[in-house]
């Protein structure tokens, strides 16, 4: 995993999810303190988030988008990332239960698996 990624989600800040193909697209925010990284996973709280819910049903692709200005980037301060990936939401299992246990208004996990992790600044 990228070192600088990770020190991005060390910072609070806003994180900004999207179904690129759904039409019109799917957008969704949340907050970079509630993503956690597992493996080559993100798991993300969802209580919301039901466009990227229903568009995943027939295009699972999706853009996470992160960001923090107190982490060095490529040309500076700043630095930013997109992560593609595939998204599915779980509303039982293990992974649900641990994340229900940090956020008790979830109604259910966003799964997103990593293909790439891509720097843009």
């Amino acid at each position: 995993m990228n070192e600088t990624f990770l020190a991005v989600l060390k910072h609070e800040g806003p994180v900004t999810i999207v179904s690129p193909y759904a039409q019109p697209a799917a957008v969704v925010n949340t907050w970079m303190s509630y993503v956690s990284v597992e493996g080559n996973e993100l798991h993300i709280p969802a209580a919301g988030m039901h466009s990227v819910e229903e568009a995943a049903k027939t295009d699972d692709r999706v853009t996470v988008t992160f960001g923090s200005k107190e982490v060095e980037g490529t040309v500076g301060p700043g630095a930013g990332f997109h992560v593609h990936g595939h998204a599915r939401f779980e509303s039982s299992g293990p992974a649900f239960d641990e994340k229900k246990k940090q956020f008790p208004w979830l109604t259910r996990l966003l799964v997103v698996t990593i293909d790439d992790i891509q720097q843009k600044i």
